[in-house]
């Protein structure tokens, strides 16, 4: 197939990138490099497959609509999965303008792209975050996700509530997956592993929120990988059983679906940060402190929905991913 990625540079774009172009597909993929984080470790990740013969970069901002409907003429890609956006729950407190410009307009340009090109499946990162105030555990996309606590969070459910009119009117085939916490190799440096291994190993302290009490769902990135290539290969359906009088908010008449995707087993924050100390051989001095504005306490995936319509769920234990992310680390920045 012909794919086109957004956020080929990124995190779990560019591992995604390479599991495509390893089995033979053509990648056109897209980014637009800005400074959210260091620059150089995205070059670094897109250096890995740039020369590919297989692999076409575009160096653009989902924002560009002029941009974006000459990337989808030019290239005709068959299908889309969309993985750029301004990530982060704090940074959206400090400037939710850049939410709006690539989360909101920016997905509407690839929408609009996906319409206009006879897209055969466009599959796009929403996130854990979407259940916001909810409490019910584990998660499930059979649960009504309303009451977001960050515009992240609310960018995400709106990229889902927008999916859904195009898969309506459109007859659009779309696939959003819930991603929690996805850590790895190569990650994103404003994540907590990335801050907590950089901490320990410059003898720094490690700001630990909610004192300790988070619970997450951490998912390693090759296992969110293999969710999305098996999800981008079956394009989403309508449900035939689908009913108005009493809507089920996974599922749809259209051709619009919704899973997660993550380990189904939470994790203490604090044995997620002994698991990073047994892996560096080193101990962590910790500050506590209280909850921020915008996190959620705890998340935990009901993955059942992928289970029984992909036969696939996660499996990488949390101290074997960790003991790979530190050896990944310790070379890069060596």
């Amino acid at each position: 197939m012909k794919v086109l990625v957004t956020g080929s540079a990124g995190f779990i774009g560019s591992a995604l990138t390479l599991r495509l172009l390893e089995r033979g597909d053509k990648v056109i993929g897209l980014d637009n490099h800005n400074d959210y984080y260091d620059p150089l470790l995205k070059e670094a990740r897109l250096a890995r497959h740039a020369d590919h013969p297989n692999y076409t970069h575009l160096r653009l901002d989902l924002a560009d609509r002029q941009g974006i409907t000459q990337a989808f003429s030019s290239h005709q890609p068959q299908r889309v999965v969309n993985l750029a956006a301004q990530a982060g729950v704090r940074y959206s407190i400090e400037n939710p303008l850049a939410y709006i410009d690539s989360n909101i307009v920016g997905f509407a340009n690839i929408l609009e792209g996906c319409r206009h090109h006879q897209v055969e499946h466009l599959v796009y990162a929403s996130s854990s975050s979407v259940y916001g105030a909810n409490t019910e555990m584990p998660f499930s996309v059979h649960d009504n996700v309303d009451h977001p606590l960050s515009l992240y969070a609310a960018s995400k459910k709106s990229n889902e509530l927008m999916a859904h009119t195009y898969s309506e009117l459109y007859a659009l085939p779309t696939t959003g997956l819930r991603f929690f916490t996805v850590y790895g190799p190569w990650g994103r440096p404003d994540m907590a592993l990335f801050k907590f291994t950089k901490a320990i190993l410059e003898r720094g302290k490690l700001q630990v929120f909610n004192y300790g009490n988070h619970r997450r769902d951490f998912t390693y990135v090759e296992d969110i990988v293999e969710g999305v290539i098996r999800v981008l290969d079956k394009p989403a359906t309508a449900n035939p059983d689908w009913n108005g009088a009493r809507p089920d908010p996974g599922s749809s008449r259209a051709p619009w679906r919704v899973y997660n995707i993550g380990n189904n087993n939470p994790v203490e924050l604090l044995d997620y940060i002994k698991a990073i100390e047994n892996s560096l051989g080193m101990e962590a001095e910790k500050e506590l402190l209280p909850l921020q504005p915008g996190d959620v306490p705890d998340t935990y995936a009901d993955v059942e929905d992928l289970v029984r319509e992909f036969d696939y769920k996660p499996s990488m234990p949390l101290e074997e991913g960790i003991a790979r992310f530190v050896s990944w680390y310790r070379d890069y920045y060596a």
